[in-house]
Order: structure tokens, then C-alpha cells, then sequence
């Protein structure tokens, strides 16, 4: 089914940042919007919203006031549901109650003609239970915007057990005629973003708790090795824990306590407190005025390497002929020793671990990067059977490549490593589970959270059968259900195939 033709007269109910910012969307595509709030003034209040921040972009000379003019014009207010009767689609971005959308919606069947698509803008609310009380279920769909709706570009149109296929094609053309990136999704906990994203949050957590890293040297190597724009920490902080603990908490319920998505007791310990980020003015970090901000664990300058020797494929050759790094080479396992220690990317394993099973005494792994060329820092941790030079020896080699080194404590695949593998493995599942395709929840993260690059596309650029290793490693420590390697990763390894042709 072809978009909806810009003749369709859309419906909004529900005025405030998300509802307004869905009615500036659909309007500057050139649809009659129809808003509505039940709240009295709300409305308007939401149309002047949206007028004051295009009216910026008219002074500026980003927009002129001809196009202004037009897109305001084309937002009218609706005074009752019933005003709403012309909608060819209604959009609702109410209150997050099944019985307030359930109660919405069957009034709207009443009012709107057979035709009309519902669309609910639920973030964690079932299609398929908003659906079960409608006498037209069929013509129900999610269409989940990511706020601020104006400027992100993802959609997750979400099918409920009873949703007409050709309804959700019908949305998933519309929001691309909208210009945004939609993704199809079946109507399971979290649909795509707010289920594969947890380990994002989770693992960093985990990582603070096991006393790795602070939560300031965490987000650094998030962002300066991993490539993320914002680390967790921060990112949780503007988000607002309250919020971030619910959904967490919405998705852990309705996964049946499902220990992949086990919420964590740091972050109830800040809701707890009412520390719920910048919006009460402390989180995991203090936003008071004048506040000194934590700053990252950096390794004070170390001496150069003398010798360095690349045994087999690694990653960072390109990185050692970038810097003008000399080294010898020979075979191997992808392994480098330098100054007479062996250093090893993470794979799951502790380095202390590493060094048990190897036989050997100094030995120190480095963290995952997003791209050795473009990466500011990164994380090492020694093994415990080693000496202090051997972090003396490593760091100054990272140095040496004008990297800033944390050095963070020996724990089971540090930081960028242990997070990569459980977006992949939640991926993975999801992927396995129907809700959506490999191509779909890449996009969904890159799109919708802004991730440097889909986790199942990284996945295949690590190694199917290296991030294998990593879960597995990451299980066999923590003997935890929560590392359970995905059954479609598994097969995927052992029938040599791949997500992406």
C-alpha cells in the first residue's frame, strides 16, 4: 500500500512535546492537522509551541516565512473527539495507561469512518492488548516516534497480533513520506529500541558495581574509544532515571523476570534518593551551579616502547603504520608483545583469567574500538599475576599511538568490548524472535539512539565467531542467564553463515 495522499486530514491527540512535535511533522508534509488535548488551553498551548520554534528558524533564514506561514496555518484545533470525525488517521500520544488509549480509541471508532487508521505513539504499552477491546483491531497500528519528533529521524511501526498487514504499510509509507527512517516491528516488550538499547545501560551499571571504573571514566571510553556520542551514564542522567528505571522495569516484568533484563539496584538507589539526573539536578553526576564534574581516569605519561612484534591479524597495524610506529611480524594469533608484554583485545575473559590459561605472567588486554584511526583513549586492565611495569609497558605503547589510557580494574570484557556483545546478543534475539529483521534493528539503533553502527553489522565486522567467544566467556565467569549466547548467534557461527548477505 502506497503513503497516505496528503488529502488525509491527520489527527493528533495530545498536545504536549511529543503530540505537537507529530503535528509539526505530519503538517510540513502537507497534511490538515486536526490537534487535540483534553486539558483545556493544551492545545493551543502546543500549537504556540511548535510556532515559536519555526519562527527561530524564520529569523535565522533557515525557513522561510512563506513555508511558516503555510505549516502553522495548516494545524487547526479541535474542542472535543468528536471534532476529530474527518481524520483519515489518528495519531494518539497520550498518557502511557492501557485503559485511557483502550477507552481513546473505541470512542474513536464510533466517531471516525470504518476506514480510518489508529495509530497509538505507545512506548511500552502492547499493540495487540490496546487493540483486544476495538471492534476494528485490524485498523490499529503503533507508530512510535522518538522524541523530539521534528528532528529524529526513526519510526517503529508496530503490528499487533490483529493489525492488517496493508495498515502497516500503509504507516510505514507514510513516515517515510514524512522523511523519517521507519522500521517494522512486531508488538513484543520494548518493540525494537527500548529492548536491544538495556545492555547499553545495564552493563555500564554492572560494570560501576563490580568497582571496574567511575562512572566519568565508563562514559569516556563509551565515547572515546566506542564511538558513542553520549556514555551511559550521562546519557541516563538526561533521560531522567525515573523513566529509565521504568522502562527497564516494564521490560523485565513483561519478559516474565527474564534475567537478561534484570534492572539494577544502583540506579534504584538514585530513584530512591529522588537523584533523578539533570532534571532535579543530580544523578550519577551533580548539576548544582559551580559543581566540579569528575573528570576520567587518564594514566599519567609513560616511556615509548622499545620493541614491538605483531604476531598475525591485528587490529591496530593500521593504527602502528598510521603513527609511524615501528614493529616486527610474524605469525600467530593476533596478538602484540611489546617490550615483553603480551597484549590481547578482549574476548569476555579477565585478564587475570587470560594469563591462568595461557601460562603466561605479563599480560594486559585493551578494550574494543569503534575505529583505531579515529579513537581518543582507551581502557586496559592487567592481569593480577603480572608486575607494575607491565602497565607501565602497555601504556605507554597506547601513548605512543596518542591515545589517553584508563586503566580500569580486571574485570570480564572491560567496558566497549562487554557492552558491544550484549547489544549484538539482544539483537540477535530479537532478530531470532520475529520482532523485526537484522536490517530493521540496525537501523532502529542507528536511527533511533544514535549508535555509531548497528550491533549486528559491528558484530559481523568483529567476528561472528569472536563475539561468540566473548558471551560465552562472559557466562562461564558470571554463570548468569543473562550472558546466554543467542541460539540464532550460535547457529549463525556454526553454519558459517551471516545477518547481511
Amino acid at each position: 500500500m502506497t503513503a497516505l495522499p496528503n488529502s488525509t486530514v491527520i489527527a493528533v491527540i495530545g498536545a504536549g512535546t511529543m503530540g505537537a512535535g507529530i503535528a509539526q511533522v505530519a503538517a510540513a508534509a502537507g497534511h490538515s492537522v486536526l490537534l487535540y488535548d483534553a486539558m483545556d488551553g493544551a492545545a493551543a498551548k502546543g500549537r504556540d509551541g511548535v510556532a515559536r520554534t519555526l519562527s527561530k528558524r524564520v529569523a535565522s533564514g533557515k525557513m522561510d516565512q512563506a513555508d511558516y506561514d503555510a505549516l502553522i496555518g495548516r494545524i487547526a484545533l479541535a474542542d472535543s473527539l468528536a471534532a476529530l470525525a474527518p481524520a483519515g488517521l489518528v495519531i494518539e500520544a497520550i498518557v502511557e495507561r492501557l485503559d485511557v488509549k483502550q477507552s481513546v480509541f473505541s470512542q474513536l471508532e464510533d466517531l471516525c469512518g470504518p476506514e480510518v487508521i489508529l495509530a497509538t505513539n505507545t512506548s511500552s504499552l502492547s499493540v495487540t492488548a490496546i487493540g483486544a477491546g476495538l471492534k476494528r483491531p485490524d485498523r490499529l497500528v503503533g507508530m512510535h516516534f522518538f522524541n523530539p519528533a521534528p528532528l529524529m529521524a526513526l519510526v517503529e511501526v508496530i503490528s499487533g497480533i490483529a493489525t492488517d498487514p496493508a495498515v502497516a504499510q500503509a504507516i510505514y509509507a507514510t513516515a517515510a513520506a514524512w522523511g523519517k527512517k521507519p522500521v517494522q516491528a512486531k508488538s513484543t516488550p520494548g518493540f525494537i529500541v527500548n529492548r536491544v538499547a538495556r545492555p547499553f545501560y545495564a552493563e555500564a551499571q554492572r560494570v560501576y558495581q563490580e568497582g571496574a571504573a567511575s562512572p566519568a571514566t565508563i562514559d569516556a571510553v563509551m565515547r572515546d574509544c566506542g564511538g558513542f556520542r553520549m556514555g551511559p551514564f550521562e546519557l541516563m542522567d538526561l533521560i531522567g532515571h525515573d523513566v529509565n528505571f521504568a522502562v527497564t522495569n516494564s521490560v523485565f516484568d513483561a519478559y516474565f523476570k527474564d534475567e537478561r533484563f534484570l534492572p539494577s539496584l544502583v540506579q534504584k538507589d538514585l530513584v530512591d534518593a529522588g537523584w533523578l539526573g539533570r532534571k532535579t539536578g543530580r544523578g550519577f553526576y551533580d548539576y548544582a551551579d559551580g559543581a566540579e564534574q569528575p573528570q576520567p581516569h587518564t594514566a599519567a605519561p609513560c616511556p615509548a616502547p622499545q620493541a614491538v612484534q605483531v604476531q598475525g591479524v591485528v587490529a591496530l597495524t593500521a593504527l602502528l603504520d598510521a603513527k609511524g610506529v615501528a614493529y616486527t611480524r610474524d605469525g600467530g594469533e593476533g596478538t602484540l608483545t611489546v617490550d615483553g608484554v603480551l597484549l590481547l583485545p578482549s574476548d569476555g575473559r579477565m585478564a587475570t583469567e587470560v594469563a591462568f590459561e595461557e601460562h603466561e605472567t605479563e599480560v594486559v588486554v585493551y578494550d574494543l574500538a569503534l575505529d583505531w584511526l579515529t579513537a581518543k583513549r582507551v581502557a586496559i586492565a592487567a592481569a593480577d599475576q603480572a608486575s607494575p611495569q607491565a602497565l607501565i609497558t602497555a601504556t605507554g605503547f597506547f601513548q605512543s599511538l596518542g591515545l589517553a589510557v584508563s586503566v580500569v580494574e580486571d574485570v570480564a570484557g572491560l567496558i566497549v568490548t562487554r557492552t558491544v556483545a550484549m547489544l549484538a546478543n539482544e539483537a540477535a534475539d530479537a532478530v531470532l524472535q520475529q520482532v523485526a529483521t537484522a536490517a530493521d534493528v540496525d537501523l532502529a539503533m542507528t536511527k533511533g539512539v544514535n549508535y555509531p553502527r548497528g550491533p549486528l553489522a559491528w558484530a559481523e565486522e568483529i567476528g561472528l565467531d569472536g563475539l561468540l567467544f566473548t558471551l560465552e566467556s562472559l557466562f562461564e565467569t558470571f554463570k548468569e542467564d543473562r550472558y546466554r549466547p543467542s541460539a540464532l548467534l550460535r547457529r549463525k557461527v556454526m553454519g558459517g553463515t551471516r545477518f547481511y548477505d
